[in-house]
């Protein structure tokens, strides 16, 4: 049904279309649910065993919809994956006030195509961002807005003596920081709605004290350092390509591709610089020209110029030189050529 109108406590499940379909890979049901007086808004997870999540992401969200309990409200939106676990949720009304509870289609949902693109840019240009100075100091205020108790403890990483201390305090950050990022996804509406202000001042007080303080620090400079940056952005963005659609197995089949194209880089480039190398053997030799000093000048030309009077003097002293024609030549110099020139030319010959 499209529109369900009810005014008592009731459950709904929206059960999932197994049959896979390309076309709703960016498709998500969009429910709706608004009445006139405040109501609760209660997922249930009883219909979701934990103990069955087949990834962490998946028991990290079902331990947080045990835990969590939403504040009530006039009017609440849930956004469903298509491909997804069966989900269920209860609606408690205070009063006897009828709620309506709508359910449509959003064939392209814009939210899934960005975390998509995004995750396939941040992918294939980790290497090159993880050294830009304003990409560092954009991460830092992102981390401290979304993960504020991480970005602390990386601040404080030089006061913390062992490593594995700081392991264990890293990881209970980070599922902290999870948490409260879900927390926030689910209720960003009312947040928004209800407190307005403390939402802007949040982020403003704590993105410009986390600017200054990756300001202050500086971005990196040591080759590992940059490479650890890296392995971090890959890594954030294989999760923005599984969030990024609805059918598991094509998230799969993306990173694993992205992978093997990454992977290729290494094998291209040996066969390049293979393919410089016999280019650079195989073509001729271009003639380098060396510019003498003047005392080199002076020395080669008085060492050739012995050299070769050396030689002219030995082809004149062979029996094969025509001693008559150089003495008429000698004898009348303007009639024909040089006999030094005819001996310079007999010895070209």
């Amino acid at each position: 049904m499209d529109v369900i109108q009810k005014q008592d406590e009731n459950c709904y499940c929206y059960v999932q279309n197994r049959t896979i379909h390309l076309q709703y890979l960016w498709s998500t049901i969009q429910i709706k649910i608004n009445s006139r007086e405040r109501f609760r808004f209660e997922p249930i997870s009883e219909e979701n065993n934990c103990r069955n999540s087949e990834t962490v992401f998946e028991f990290v969200a079902c331990a947080v919809q045990i835990l969590w309990k939403p504040e009530t409200s006039t009017e609440t939106f849930l956004s469903i994956k298509q491909y997804g676990e069966d989900v269920c949720f209860k609606i408690q009304p205070f009063k006897i006030e009828p709620y309506v509870v709508r359910v449509k289609r959003e064939m392209l949902d814009g939210k899934l195509l960005f975390l998509f693109v995004a995750g396939i840019f941040l992918f294939h240009f980790a290497n090159s961002l993880s050294r830009s100075a304003k990409f560092f100091y954009l991460s830092g205020v992102i981390l401290g807005v979304l993960a504020l108790l991480v970005f602390v403890l990386l601040t404080l990483k030089r006061f913390i003596p062992r490593h594995s201390t700081f392991w264990i305090l890293m990881s209970g950050s980070w599922m902290v920081s999870l948490y409260f990022i879900y927390c926030f996804k689910e209720n960003i509406q009312w947040l928004w709605s209800e407190h307005k202000i403390y939402l802007l001042g949040y982020f403003l007080v704590v993105g410009i004290t986390s600017f200054a303080i990756s300001y202050q620090h500086g971005p990196l400079t040591t080759e590992l350092s940059i490479t650890l940056f890296t392995w971090t952005l890959q890594l954030t963005a294989f999760v923005l390509i599984y969030f990024g659609v609805t059918i598991p197995q094509v998230a799969y089949a993306v990173i694993a591709v992205s992978l093997c194209s990454k992977g290729l880089c290494y094998p291209l480039g040996a066969a390049c610089h293979i393919a410089r190398k016999m280019k650079h053997h195989l073509k001729s030799k271009k003639l380098v020209f060396k510019y003498l000093t003047e005392e080199e000048y002076r020395e080669q030309g008085e060492s050739e110029t012995i050299r070769a009077l050396e030689e002219l003097r030995s082809f004149c002293r062979s029996p094969d030189f025509p001693s008559w024609i150089a003495v008429s030549k000698l004898q009348a110099p303007h009639r024909n050529q040089h006999p030094l020139d005819q001996c310079k030319q007999k010895q070209n010959h």
